[in-house]
């Protein structure tokens, strides 16, 4: 996601009604704006803010010690920059809910005998807060490992200085291509979640064997972000992408209106449209396009797909007919689709949430992706070792391979090579379905590894 990826307000109404009602319902408000980094309220866990690895003396029997910047005998100290306030907030409930799962993994024996202890503070998705306050975690609070810093452009801002700091910047949130792909370039960067190219991949793939004569249009952010997704449907459809692909219409983020571009592409003969937004500027487009009569076949990125979102823009257009069918793709389980109910993934994420971050939407499936990657992390911290050291996190990082995070769909593997980051490549085709409030898969999972070619 970039700098402009932002979550504007809705000129009209209701728009900015459904918008604000959706948010307000998935996040706690965050009173940690501030440089030294203060404790969220409404429920969410607090960050803790362990002191700075100090020297600790050896102790005697093979009890643990320090071994590293960030890592006592007794705390492994980890840190991030995320939205808690500003266009961006929306994404700041996924800290919260990682939050949320390191607090239970420490009551239930910790790290190889060591409590996390996760400080994230409040960039407001501004690079120019991004990188002062990456520098404090780093050489202030002197923390062992970045987590979960959410945002392309904040998070760019700052990988120089990190693999320079020789710091590993884990699990970034953001499905930018460049954090799997420039990893020669960027050895202590890793994302997790699916790239935004290979997602558009899993999109050509399935519309070229469905409906190999759709007419498409495309509205996108212009920017980073939106031309990721972009070239990955171009490069997927091949030849065929000048063909199918009638018209493309970018926006800037924060435009009040997208009518006109909605318009175009309605006018342009397109029977399809995809959606390549954050949620404010897609729930914008998908009402624009029910007012204006038009009903395509909808592809909505993953990024602007979570229930709370969609709700939002039906309410917004007053019509079940404005998001019935929209086509996205999953990765996640999903705690509102009762028949995944008894799942043991599903039960752990409602007892974790229930437990330590109430607040939180159950629904909201940012809180999915955050609990998720916090899975992960401390798989990885566990795998690197009791002797735990920085080096020791990016060798475990580079051969990772998992297949037992509860949070994932069932088959879906994340695994990294020395020659491989693209972490997780697989994901499912779902269909949103008013009458239950939820998507449903409509395919097996497809998989684009090795075939994502950046740039």
């Amino acid at each position: 996601m970039s700098l402009r990826e932002e979550l504007s307000i809705v000129g009209t109404p209701s728009v900015r009604f459904a918008i604000v009602a959706a948010t307000s319902l998935a996040l706690a408000a965050c009173s940690s704006g501030a440089p030294s980094g203060g404790a969220p309220s409404g429920g969410a866990p607090a960050p803790t803010s362990a002191p700075a690895a100090a020297t600790a003396a050896p102790a005697a029997g093979g009890a643990l010690t320090a071994s590293d910047v960030g890592v006592t005998r007794d705390t492994i100290l980890i840190g991030a920059t995320v939205p808690l306030s500003g266009p961006a907030a929306a994404y700041g409930t996924i800290a919260k809910a990682s939050d949320a799962y390191f607090h239970y993994a420490n009551d239930n024996g910790g790290i190889n005998g060591r409590q996390i202890s996760y400080k994230y503070l409040d960039d407001a998705y501004n690079p120019a807060q991004t990188v002062p306050l990456t520098k404090q975690l780093v050489e202030q609070d002197q923390v062992f490992i970045t987590f979960g810093g959410l945002g392309t452009q904040t998070q760019t801002s700052v990988r120089d200085y990190l693999n320079g700091k020789k710091v590993p910047q884990v699990f970034v949130a953001t499905g930018a291509t460049t954090f799997a792909a420039e990893f020669e370039k960027f050895p202590y960067t890793f994302g997790w979640q699916p790239v935004y190219q290979g997602e558009s991949l899993i999109y050509s793939q399935y519309i070229m064997k469905n409906t190999p004569n759709a007419k498409i249009g495309v509205i996108y952010q212009n920017d980073d972000y939106g031309q990721d997704y972009l070239d990955g449907l171009i490069k997927g459809l091949g030849s065929k992408a000048s063909e199918m692909i009638v018209d493309k219409e970018p926006n800037d983020v924060g435009a009040p209106d997208l009518s006109s571009q909605i318009l175009k592409l309605k006018n342009s003969g397109a029977d399809t449209l995809f959606v390549f937004e954050t949620p404010s500027p897609a729930i914008k487009s998908l009402v624009a396009a029910f007012q204006a009569g038009w009903h395509p076949t909808i592809y909505l990125n993953s990024v602007s797909a979570p229930v709370p979102y969609v709700q939002a823009a039906q309410k917004a257009a007053g019509d079940e007919a404005a998001v019935n069918g929209i086509l996205s793709v999953e990765y996640l389980k999903d705690p509102a689709d009762s028949g995944q109910a008894n799942d043991p993934g599903i039960q752990l994420y409602k007892q974790v949430m229930g437990k330590y971050y109430p607040e939180g939407k159950l629904e909201d499936g940012f809180n999915v992706y955050g609990m998720a990657t916090a899975w992960s992390l401390v798989d990885v911290l566990k795998k690197a070792g009791p002797n735990l050291t920085r080096q020791a996190v990016v060798d475990t990082l580079t051969n990772l391979n998992e297949t037992e995070n509860p949070f994932m769909y069932t088959g879906i593997p994340i695994k990294n090579s020395p020659t491989d980051h693209y972490s997780i490549t697989q994901e499912f085709l779902a269909k949103y379905d008013t009458s239950v409030n939820d998507y449903k898969p409509i395919s097996q999972p497809l998989d684009v590894r090795g075939q994502i070619k950046f740039p």
